[in-house]
């Protein structure tokens, strides 16, 4: 989210909105409220605490070399009428998709490309 949360001015300069869904508990182990509230984060935040959305998006993993009970890092971009244009899957927790890969799709989308 930090990565996110920093470039977040070009996210706006494309017109585009971010929101986060983490596939944890509010309260769990990772303090996930806690966390947010320290941050101010200037974008909205899901706890899916039951992964429901998650299980919906096909990015739950029950279990993982390293994951029990999360969600595999995933971005979705949205377009304007709601259709997804684009879909990035990481293999494990430990990877993100890289900013530059984000705007390039979210550019794309804005142009009716799929990526």
């Amino acid at each position: 989210m930090t990565q996110f949360e920093s470039a977040y001015q070009e996210f706006t300069k494309r017109n585009a909105s971010v929101v986060f869904i983490a596939g944890q508990k509010i309260d769990g182990l990772f303090k996930g409220k806690e966390h947010v509230h320290r941050r101010k984060y200037p974008f909205p935040i899901l706890f899916d605490e039951q992964r429901e959305v998650t299980r919906a998006y096909g990015v739950y993993q029950a279990l993982g070399i390293d994951t029990i009970n999360l969600a595999r890092r995933s971005l979705f971009v949205v377009g304007s009428k709601g259709e997804i244009c684009s879909i990035a899957v990481s293999p494990h927790q430990r990877e993100a998709p890289q900013l530059q890969d984000v705007l390039a799709a979210i550019e794309s989308c804005s142009k009716g490309g799929l990526t």
